[in-house]
């Protein structure tokens, strides 16, 4: 370990804190799904999520099992700045060559931010010492994020990254002659910096202008405050994410006490325990329900995930997505909101694969006393009655602020 220990804590940039890394958001999240192209259609084409890359799992098959498992193309996704937001990845190719992954998880990543390169590799030592498995270390490409990989006592994957790679006005990716150097581990400390990598690639004479651009498919029609886009709304962030699990205490103490995760709050909804943590001030970035609550919400049973987030920009975006994905065919499910304190207004988009996906536009933030805002003082929501317009809240525009123009 490189970071001083003293006593119970570890010095994170000079603040002592239980574990040597701090979570600061949720980054971004992925799922494995069998129908790729139909997919890639909805994400993108319906939701507004651009292609940052495509990566070809098929071209890792042994030559025996090539052609025999659909596409093996998966697609990094965005909807800002970052390389990737939201990935999805061949399911049945991916089955082929991760052997050891459970059959029932189509959950291929829970992403989180911490702020510096020290924290990822002291973390992901600090993690594998505490007894959790680290699926894999070092840095990705595309996407540049160095990482570290710890599993969750149900299996999902999570990882904890530094530093991904930015997409800016061009809408240009990082080409792939700029990756000269591949990680399968954590680096040494101090490593050198991104700009010196880059002037090593503007030396090699690396064409910057190959980098994958995705092309709106949509007619930009829509007036989304003032700015013609392909679809009448704009996600603005990711987030939150909703799993089932079998141990819900379990889980909870792998997120809260290993994590660092804080508990806003917990429900009890049908007899059912289901608790909401927070990576900073939003009132919840991950949410656990108990597994027996799958089927009584009518989720599908081939996947341990509940739902993920999109955040639009506001209200009327919100209400404006639902029409416009119900024009197009897509299943749109309304829940118990008591299910989701400190959202208001929300629906469920599902996907090709039947994943569910929450589109909201508020998320209640926690302030400096860690408080939940009390439960009688919350919005009271009739999903069969949605208003035109509804009253401003505290926490309405409150939040991530989404960084660049729509695009």
């Amino acid at each position: 370990m490189t970071q001083e220990k003293a006593g119970a804590g570890f010095n994170v940039g000079g603040v002592m804190l239980e574990r040597p890394f701090k979570i600061r958001r949720l980054g971004h999240f992925g799922i494995d799904v069998d129908d790729i192209e139909a997919c890639r259609d909805f994400y993108c084409r319906l939701l507004g999520l651009k292609v940052a890359d495509p990566i070809d799992f098929g071209a890792r098959l042994p030559p025996e099992e090539l052609g025999k498992h659909g596409s093996g193309f998966g697609y990094f996704l965005r909807h800002g700045g970052d390389h990737h937001s939201f990935v999805i990845f061949p399911r049945r190719v991916r089955r082929v060559l991760l052997k050891h992954a459970p059959a029932h998880l189509t959950i291929n990543q829970i992403t989180w931010q911490v702020g510096s390169l020290r924290e990822v590799v002291d973390g992901g030592a600090w993690l594998k010492d505490q007894g959790f498995r680290i699926a894999r270390a070092g840095r990705d490409n595309p996407g540049s994020n160095w990482h570290s990989y710890p599993v969750d006592p149900e299996g999902h994957t999570n990882e904890i990254y530094y530093g991904i790679e930015q997409i800016g006005w061009d809408g240009l990716s990082k080409p792939k002659g700029m990756h000269r150097k591949d990680y399968h581990a954590s680096p040494d400390l101090p490593h050198r910096s991104e700009f010196a990598e880059v002037e090593e690639g503007f030396a090699a004479k690396v064409d910057i202008l190959t980098g994958h651009r995705f092309k709106e498919p949509l007619e930009e029609k829509y007036d989304v405050g003032g700015v013609l886009l392909g679809r009448p709304f704009k996600i603005n962030r990711v987030g939150p994410a909703r799993i089932f699990a079998e141990d819900v205490e379990g889980a909870t103490a792998f997120y809260h006490q290993t994590m660092g995760l804080r508990v806003t709050e917990e429900i009890n909804f049908r007899g059912h325990r289901c608790v909401f943590l927070r990576a900073n001030t939003e009132h919840h970035s991950l949410a656990i329900y108990p597994m027996a609550l799958r089927a009584e919400l009518g989720l599908s049973a081939h996947s341990t995930l509940f739902s993920f987030g999109f955040q639009l920009g506001d209200y009327a975006q919100l209400r404006a997505a639902v029409t416009f994905l119900q024009e197009q065919g897509v299943m749109i499910r309304k829940l118990p909101p008591e299910l989701f304190p400190g959202v208001a207004y929300s629906a469920f988009a599902i996907d090709p694969d039947g994943h569910a996906i929450q589109l909201y536009y508020s998320m209640e933030q926690i302030g400096w006393d860690g408080r939940p805002r009390p439960r009688d003082q919350r919005p009271v929501i009739d999903n069969d009655v949605w208003p035109e317009t509804v009253v401003g809240e505290p926490s309405d525009f409150d939040g991530e602020v989404y960084l660049g123009p729509f695009n």
